[in-house]
């Protein structure tokens, strides 16, 4: 509705629908980091557990022995 002959309250109602769409603007890129965040802490803890499950370096694997681990032309 551009045009001298608008009233203020008609300017009002278009600055506020604008201020809307601002701010709608601003919080699009908090939602994104915010998504981004939870599935960060989801990877980590994915990590962790996967960490867990590992053998410890220079440890056998439990129920095993060393005998085990020599290659099979030993």
């Amino acid at each position: 509705m551009p045009g001298p002959d608008r009233t203020p309250s008609e300017r009002l109602d278009e600055l506020e629908i604008k201020a809307s769409y601002a701010e709608d603007l601003l919080n699009q890129p908090k939602i994104t980091v915010y998504r981004q965040q939870q599935q960060i802490d989801a990877l980590q803890r994915a990590l962790v557990a996967l960490r867990q499950q590992l053998p410890e370096p220079g440890g056998t694997a439990p129920g095993g022995s060393l005998r085990d681990e020599i290659p099979p032309h030993y």
